[in-house]
């Protein structure tokens, strides 16, 4: 489902966001009521800002496609012996 532009950019006011993070955001399939709702309040001091965690989300993907190819390689190599 294609979100407007418009609820993008009411997310990006919202969270203090730049085009980079949206850009993010986007690619992750994230959409734009979710990083609304992920605005840490006063009252939930272990929520990180929006940026912080679409970063944290990107980078536990990218850890897990670098194992995920490291296993598929050890596969191929015992398979191939």
């Amino acid at each position: 489902m294609a979100y407007s532009e418009q609820m993008w950019q009411d997310a990006q006011k919202k969270c203090r966001l730049n085009n980079e993070d949206i850009a993010l955001a986007k690619r992750l399939g994230l959409n734009p009521r979710s990083l609304i709702k992920n605005i840490p309040n006063k009252s939930e001091p272990w929520k990180t800002p929006v940026s912080v965690w679409l970063h944290e989300i990107d980078e536990k993907r990218q850890k897990k496609a670098v194992q995920k190819q490291k296993r598929k390689a050890k596969a191929e190599e015992t398979t191939s012996e």
